[in-house]
């Protein structure tokens, strides 16, 4: 061994003394994180404080934009975050009443999503890191929607989350805390996918999913539709054919020349969603002793669901969060609660970060890599 190779290893061990000594020293001072959200269509800038205190959540949505489409154009989307992110961050850090110089770290949605749109949050995020000389720290989508519920009350483990959205249905384990397990996923439309072509079928506006809730909600009669329950021992989900189902039921009233009741089918519909989602979520629960189950994602907003599902939690003796509905639709508070678990192991990103459309929740999990799912 060299000089040289023998006076590092003899150094190393008081170097990393000293590192371990400044990062209690940052996590005894807590955070004040900056975190970036442009993941679809709606630009999003917070600040966090310690992963539980929200001091601003400006949201910027593109609704309106997106409604004449019917659905949101990846392009347009992008192009509007490029026009309001700046704006957007200046509205927060006046509404926390901080300055820049404060922030601890900045944290940005890296993956799921658009890859447009993240390719805007990431760089403004980028930036901001690189201008303030603080960490960067790329975050999952999913695991902000998760940690929303950690901006309600305290989560204990193991814990189950439910996450239903847009893009996305599955059940994740919360072994520990930031420690992902998926043992239930899609295998076609996502929930929050099959709302909205349910919901342009039953012709109501953009975005569709609230329409559709209302409308179940107002009605008396149910046309009752099948349930895709898949293998007995299945947490995995499907809801394609479910949609064909309702579909079916408008094709046959439109050649039979026979008005459809819109209400009575939404609400069979809605049922049979929530019978699926519902019952295999308290089944997992029980499978894996949990001690919470999180309703997570845009779909958490539905009050059919929450109803329900808060019902079979009293049943079951499980408590249930659920944040309120402007956590669960996409925000940046849930990426700077999320980001607080990085942030307090000091596993930061690195500025050549790139958006990552398909990054595995498991893989981002927090803690040695080699305890990860692959």
């Amino acid at each position: 061994m060299s000089g040289k190779t023998e006076d590092a290893a003899a150094r190393r061990p008081e170097a990393n003394a000293a590192n371990a000594v400044r990062d209690e020293d940052r996590v005894a001072a807590g955070s004040l994180i900056l975190a970036v959200e442009t993941s679809c269509d709606e630009t999003a800038v917070a600040v966090v404080r310690d992963g539980r205190e929200i001091l601003a959540n400006v949201i910027g949505s593109q609704i309106d934009i997106h409604r004449q489409f019917g659905g949101v154009v990846p392009e347009i989307a992008s192009r509007q975050h490029v026009e309001s992110i700046t704006l957007i961050a200046r509205q927060a850090v006046r509404e926390a009443g901080i300055a820049l110089q404060d922030v601890s770290a900045v944290a940005v949605t890296q993956g799921p999503g658009l890859v447009g749109a993240l390719l805007v949050g990431i760089v403004a995020a980028k930036s901001l890191a690189l201008a303030l000389d603080v960490p960067l720290i790329g975050t999952h989508h999913i695991a902000g929607h998760i940690y929303a519920n950690r901006l309600v009350e305290e989560l204990s483990y193991p814990a189950l989350a439910l996450v239903v959205s847009g893009g996305h249905t599955e059940l994740v384990v919360l072994e520990r805390e930031g420690r992902f397990h998926i043992i239930g996923r899609t295998r076609d439309d996502a929930v929050g996918e099959a709302y909205d072509k349910v919901a342009r079928a039953l012709e109501c506006p953009y975005p569709g999913g609230p329409h559709v809730d209302a409308l179940a909600a107002g009605s008396a009669d149910e046309i009752v539709l099948p349930r895709a329950w898949l293998e007995p021992d299945a947490y995995d989900f499907s809801f394609s054919g479910l949609k064909s189902a309702v579909l079916a039921q408008l094709n046959q009233a439109r050649m039979k020349r026979q008005p459809i009741d819109r209400e009575a089918l939404a609400a069979g519909f809605q049922a049979s969603v929530i019978d699926v989602l519902v019952t295999k979520a308290m089944r997992a629960a029980r499978e894996y002793d949990v001690r919470q189950l999180l309703l997570c994602g845009g779909v958490a907003a539905n009050k059919g669901l929450r109803a329900a599902l808060g019902e079979r939690c009293r049943e079951a003796g499980l408590p249930l969060v659920v944040p309120p509905l402007v956590l669960c639709t996409d925000n940046a508070a849930m990426i700077g609660a999320a980001a607080h678990l990085k942030w307090q192991r000091g596993e930061f990103t690195p500025l050549d970060m790139k958006a990552d459309p398909q990054l595995p929740l498991e893989q981002w999990s927090v803690g040695p890599a080699s305890n990860r799912k692959k």
